[in-house]
C-alpha cells in the first residue's frame, strides 16, 4: 500500500498539488485510526516483552489465580512514580490489567508524607490488601528488584540480579484473599539440613507457616501439623520415633522425607521406607544417558509426575548430584500405593566402592494409603479430622538434599527443582496449590563456571570444584580466585612444557575419553613437577557436545573400565585423599563444603 501512495506522489496530478494534499489528509487519518484502535486494546495486548529474561512475561499459574479471583483487591503504591525504575511500573501496569478486581492507586509521599505513617509503611512499598477478609500485604520495590549482596563483597558494589514482581503480586493475592493456612514443622535432632533462603520464600509465597519440633523432646507430633519434614538428617531416628512415625501415617498424617548422607546405619529410617514399599539403593546412583556434561553422578532425571505434582512444569528439568537410589518394593499393606515421580534411564549403576549394581533407580517416591475413621482409634493428630470420615496419609520420599541445595537452584535458574519440590510439598494439602512464583534472574545465562581445578575421590574417582558457580564470584575462601597448587586440572584449558609431557609418556590410551588429564597431572606429580591452576586465565568450552552422553551398552562399558582403571592404578591417593584438599572437607559435593559425620 504505501509503495502505492509512493507512485500517485510521481504523478501529474500529484504535481499540482491537490490530490497530493489529499493522499496527505489520507495518510493521517488512517494513522489516526490506528492510534485510536491500539488505544483500545487491552493492557495484557499492548505490553509487549522484549525484555532479555521475560521479566515482564506472567506464568500460567498467575493467570489461574487471576482468572479466579472473586474478591476485589487493590493496589497502593506509596512512591513518586516518575522516578520508580521503570520495570517496576511496567509490570505493575501489565499484571494489574490483567483482572477487571485488581485497582491501583499511586500515593506520593513527598506530597503526602502522612500517608506513610498512617498505613505505617516506608517508601517505595506496594500495600496489597482485600477489603472482604481484612488482610493486607507489604512489597517493597526491594522485594521486586532483588540486589545481589554477595557481589557487592567480591566486586565491590551491587547491583539488581533478581525482577520477582509476579511472584511478589501473586503471593500477595493469594495471601491477603486466602483464608487457609496450612503449618508445616519441621524436624531437628538428627543432622538435619537447613532450609535455604529459597526454600524459605517459596513457603511464604505459599502462605505456608513453618516451625520447629523435636520429637525426641516433645514426645508427640504437634496437632496442628499439617505436613511433617525431615530435611536430610545425617543420624538414625530413635525407636520411639520410628514408632510415632508410623502411627501418625498410620492415621492420616502426610510426612515428607530428603534423604540425606549418614556415615552409619539407618535402620529405623529404613523401616518407615520400608513399610510403605521403599527401599534404599547402596551408594550413589551413576546415570550413563541423562548425566550433566558427562558427569555421571549429575542426574536429569525422568519426570514422571502427574495431577498437582505436574502442576506447571514446562521443562522438567531437575538435577539431583550424589543421589541416593530407592527400590520400590511391596508394602506392608495391600491398601497403600507408591509411585514413582523421578526416575533414572534404565542406563544407571548404584556404585560403592565394591560394586556397581545396574538398574532403573526411583529418585522420587510418593506413598498414599486411605484411612477410614475405623482404621484410627485416635483422630486427634489432624485439626480438621471431625469432619472427615475418610483420610489419606501420605509419604513423600526425595533421595537427594541436592533437589533443594542452594547451590543448585540458585546457580541454575532455569532448572525446575523448586518447582517440583513445592508440587510435592503442596500436593499434601486439599486447599492449598502451589503458587510460587520463583524470581526471574537478570543474570547473563550460560555464564557459569565449568572447571576450576580437580579434586580426587569426588564423584568416586575425581571431579571438578565450583561447577555452575557464577562467573566473578570467588568461592568458598576465596579458592576459585588464587592461584594454587592442586593434583590435577582439566584438559579442556591446559598447558605444559613438551618436555615434560614426553617424559611421563603423553596421554594413557586406555583412557580414551574419561580421567585421562587426571591420570597424566597425577604422573606428573610423580615425576617431582606442580600442578597449578590459574584463574586468571578463561575460555568459554562447551563440554560433551560431540561426544554426546554415555547412552550406549559399549560406552557404559569403556567408561566403567576407565572407573577400574583409576582405581586399581591410583589407590592409594584414593584410599588416603587428595593431597592438596582438606581431609574434613566433602566429597560429595563440589564446594569445598564440610565433610558431615
Amino acid at each position: 500500500m504505501l509503495e502505492k501512495i509512493k507512485k500517485s506522489f510521481r504523478s501529474a496530478s500529484s504535481k499540482n498539488g491537490s490530490y497530493s494534499v489529499g493522499m496527505i489528509a489520507l495518510v493521517i487519518c488512517m494513522v489516526i485510526v490506528v492510534n485510536l484502535i491500539a488505544g483500545q486494546l487491552p493492557e495484557s495486548v499492548k505490553s509487549i516483552d522484549i525484555s532479555d529474561n521475560n521479566i515482564y512475561g506472567v506464568s500460567k499459574t498467575s493467570k489461574k489465580v487471576l482468572n479466579k479471583l472473586d474478591k476485589k483487591v487493590t493496589f497502593k503504591i506509596y512512591a513518586e512514580k516518575d522516578s520508580t525504575d521503570t520495570r517496576i511500573k511496567s509490570f505493575i501496569k501489565k499484571y494489574t490489567a490483567l483482572s477487571d478486581k485488581l485497582s491501583v492507586t499511586w500515593i506520593d509521599p513527598v506530597l503526602h508524607p502522612a500517608a506513610l505513617t498512617k498505613a505505617g509503611v516506608e517508601k517505595d512499598t506496594i500495600v496489597i490488601s482485600c477489603k472482604d477478609t481484612g488482610k493486607t500485604k507489604s512489597v517493597s520495590f526491594d522485594d521486586i528488584l532483588v540486589s545481589d549482596s554477595y557481589s557487592y563483597y567480591t566486586t565491590g558494589s551491587s547491583s539488581a540480579s533478581e525482577f520477582d514482581g509476579e511472584g511478589q503480586f501473586t503471593s500477595a493475592i493469594n495471601s491477603v484473599t486466602s483464608e487457609q493456612t496450612e503449618k508445616i514443622y519441621y524436624t531437628t535432632g538428627h543432622g538435619e539440613a537447613t532450609f535455604s533462603d529459597s526454600v524459605t520464600k517459596l513457603f511464604s509465597k505459599n502462605n505456608l507457616m513453618t516451625d520447629e519440633v523435636n520429637l525426641m523432646m516433645t514426645g508427640k507430633i504437634p496437632d496442628d501439623c499439617d505436613l511433617l519434614f525431615m530435611d536430610a538428617p545425617s543420624k538414625d531416628i530413635s525407636d520411639d520415633e520410628k514408632t510415632l512415625l508410623l502411627n501418625y501415617l498410620k492415621k492420616g498424617g502426610k510426612v515428607f522425607i530428603i534423604l540425606g548422607d549418614s556415615e552409619d546405619e539407618t535402620p529405623n529410617l529404613d523401616e518407615v521406607l520400608k513399610e510403605y514399599g521403599m527401599q534404599e539403593a547402596d551408594g550413589y546412583i551413576a546415570d550413563m544417558q541423562r548425566s550433566y556434561q558427562g558427569n555421571y553422578y549429575y542426574i536429569f532425571p525422568e519426570i514422571t509426575a502427574t495431577d498437582d505434582l505436574a502442576n506447571n512444569l514446562e521443562s522438567e528439568m531437575v538435577l539431583m548430584i550424589n543421589a541416593h537410589g530407592l527400590i520400590t518394593t511391596d508394602p506392608a499393606r495391600d491398601t497403600i500405593t507408591t509411585t514413582a515421580f523421578m526416575q533414572t534411564s534404565d542406563n544407571s549403576y548404584a556404585v560403592t566402592e565394591d560394586k556397581q549394581e545396574e538398574g532403573t533407580y526411583t529418585l522420587g517416591a510418593v506413598a498414599t494409603e486411605q484411612i477410614t475413621s475405623d482404621d484410627s482409634s485416635d483422630s486427634s493428630s489432624s485439626k480438621d479430622s471431625s469432619s472427615d470420615a475418610t483420610k489419606t496419609s501420605r509419604l513423600t520420599v526425595i533421595s537427594s538434599e541436592s533437589m533443594i541445595d542452594s547451590q543448585i537452584t540458585d546457580t541454575y535458574t532455569t532448572l525446575e527443582n523448586l518447582d517440583l519440590f513445592m508440587n510435592a510439598v503442596t500436593a499434601n494439602f486439599d486447599k492449598t496449590k502451589n503458587v510460587a512464583i520463583k524470581a526471574k534472574s537478570l543474570e547473563v545465562s550460560n555464564n557459569t563456571m565449568q572447571h576450576a581445578g580437580i579434586i580426587i575421590g569426588i564423584g568416586g574417582v575425581a571431579g571438578s570444584v565450583f561447577v555452575g558457580m557464577k562467573r566473578g564470584y570467588t568461592g568458598y575462601m576465596h579458592r576459585a580466585a588464587i592461584q594454587q597448587d592442586l593434583s590435577a586440572v582439566t584438559a579442556a584449558c591446559m598447558m605444559m612444557k613438551r618436555s615434560v609431557f614426553e617424559e611421563v609418556g603423553g596421554l594413557e590410551e586406555e583412557l580414551k575419553v574419561a580421567f585421562n588429564d587426571v591420570d597424566l597431572c597425577l604422573r606428573i606429580r610423580e615425576k617431582g613437577h606442580l600442578i597449578v591452576y590459574d584463574p586468571y586465565v578463561e575460555l568459554y568450552h562447551y563440554e560433551s557436545k560431540t561426544r554426546g552422553a554415555e547412552d550406549t551398552k559399549e560406552k557404559v562399558r569403556r567408561f566403567q573400565g576407565e572407573i577400574e582403571y583409576m582405581r586399581s592404578h591410583w589407590i592409594d591417593i584414593l584410599k588416603n585423599g587428595d593431597p592438596a584438599y582438606n581431609p574434613n572437607l566433602s566429597l560429595k559435593k563440589w564446594d569445598y563444603s564440610l565433610k558431615v559425620n
